[in-house]
C-alpha cells in the first residue's frame, strides 16, 4: 500500500472494534468512519469498568470517542452475558486490541484469562460467522531479546509478553484449522500519538514527558536513559498497518515499528525543542525488574507482506504530536503524567 493511501477492501464491510474506546482502537474506529463511510463499524468496550474492580483496570473512555457515529457496546468482553450480545450479530472483520495491556502487571490469572481466554472466544466467533481476524500482538513477546527483533526469537520476560505469545500461537493453530479466513497478528512496538491520555501512566513517555514540562516540572528519566532505546512508532503508522493487513486479508505475524531506535533522552530533547523549554532532568532509579532497554523492529517481512513503510520518523512524529500535547493539557492537565 502506498504512503498515505487509505486501503478500499475494506468498503461495505461490518467490521468489529474491539477495545474500540482505548487508544489504538478508538484511532481505528475513527479512520474507518472517515476514509469507509460504507463500513458499518461497531465498536465494544467495557469504559475503564474495570478502574474500580480488582485487578487490572482498562483504559477505554468515552473522550476518545466523542466524534464517533457509529454503532457502541459497553461490554466486558470476560463476562459471559456481555460476550453473548457479539453472538447476535454478524460481523465480516473483527480488528480486537481490547485487553489487559499493562506491561507491569503481574497477576498471572487476570491477564490470562481477559488476554488468552478472550481471545479464544473471538476466534470462535470468527469461525463461526466466517470473518477475518486482525488482532494487537506486541513487541513484549521478544522481552530481553536482542534487537532488531525477529518473529520467531521470542522470550517473553512479563505475563503479558507470554500472553500475547499465547495469542500467537492460538492464531497459528487457528489458521491451519481455517485455511479460508485471514488472521493476522501485529506486534505492536512503543506506540504514541492522539488518544492516549486515558492510558494514565502507562501512556507513552512522548506523552508524559510532555505533559511534565508543560506542567513545569522537572521531566523524569531513569538514569542511562541516553542507552535505553525503544522503536517509537507514531499511531497513524499503527492505524494503516492493520488496515493494510485487514483488507489485504494477510495471514501470519508481523513487527509494526518505526525500524529505528531512539533514546528516551532523544525524546525529551524534541520536546524541549518542540515546547520551548529548557528544564533540568530529575534523574531516578528504574524500579522494573524486566525492562527492555533496545527495541528496533525487523520490518523486511512487514514490508513484503502489507506493504507497510512508516511515514514517521521520531521527530516528525513528536512534531505531529505537540498541538495534541498541548490540548491534553490545557483540558485535562499533567494528573496522567509519571514515569
Amino acid at each position: 500500500m502506498a504512503q498515505g493511501q487509505s486501503p478500499r477492501g475494506l468498503d461495505g464491510k461490518t467490521v468489529l472494534v474491539t477495545g474500540g474506546a482505548g487508544f489504538i482502537g478508538s484511532n481505528v474506529a475513527l479512520h474507518l468512519q472517515r476514509h469507509h463511510p460504507g463500513c458499518r463499524v461497531v465498536v465494544v468496550d467495557c469504559f475503564g469498568a474495570a478502574a474500580d474492580a480488582p485487578g487490572p483496570r482498562a483504559f477505554g473512555h468515552y473522550l476518545n470517542l466523542i466524534d464517533f457515529a457509529g454503532e457502541l457496546i459497553c461490554g466486558d468482553l470476560t463476562e459471559p452475558r456481555d460476550l453473548a450480545r457479539l453472538q447476535r450479530l454478524r460481523y465480516d472483520l473483527i480488528l480486537h486490541f481490547a485487553a489487559v495491556s499493562d506491561t507491569r502487571v503481574y497477576d498471572q490469572a487476570a491477564i490470562l484469562r481477559a488476554n488468552v481466554n478472550v481471545f479464544a472466544d473471538l476466534l470462535g466467533l470468527a469461525a463461526r460467522r466466517g470473518a477475518d481476524l486482525v488482532y494487537a500482538s506486541s513487541a513484549a513477546t521478544y522481552g530481553a531479546a536482542p534487537a532488531p527483533q525477529r518473529i520467531g526469537h521470542e522470550a517473553p520476560d512479563t505475563p503479558y509478553g507470554f500472553s500475547k505469545l499465547k495469542m500467537d500461537q492460538m492464531a497459528a493453530r487457528f489458521r491451519q484449522e481455517h485455511p479460508g479466513l485471514a488472521v493476522a497478528g501485529l506486534r505492536f512496538f512503543n506506540v504514541y500519538g492522539p488518544r492516549e491520555y486515558f492510558k494514565g501512566t502507562t501512556a507513552s513517555m512522548v506523552l508524559q514527558l510532555g505533559l511534565q514540562l508543560l506542567a513545569g516540572r522537572a521531566p523524569r528519566l531513569f538514569h542511562g536513559s541516553e542507552h535505553i532505546l525503544r522503536d517509537f512508532v507514531h499511531v497513524e503508522d499503527v492505524v494503516r498497518a492493520v488496515l493494510a493487513a485487514a483488507a489485504g486479508r494477510v495471514s501470519g505475524v508481523f513487527n509494526v515499528g518505526s525500524g529505528r531506535a531512539e533514546s528516551f533522552a532523544r525524546v525529551l530533547e524534541l520536546l524541549q525543542q518542540g515546547l520551548g523549554t529548557a528544564l533540568p532532568i530529575d534523574y531516578i532509579d528504574n524500579p522494573h525488574h524486566a525492562y527492555q532497554t533496545h527495541t528496533r523492529a525487523e520490518l523486511e517481512t512487514t514490508r513484503a507482506a502489507l506493504g507497510y513503510a512508516p511515514e514517521y520518523d521520531l521527530a516528525r512524529g513528536v512534531a505531529a504530536y505537540l498541538p495534541e500535547i498541548r490540548r491534553s493539557y490545557r483540558e485535562w492537565g499533567a494528573g496522567v503524567s509519571g514515569c
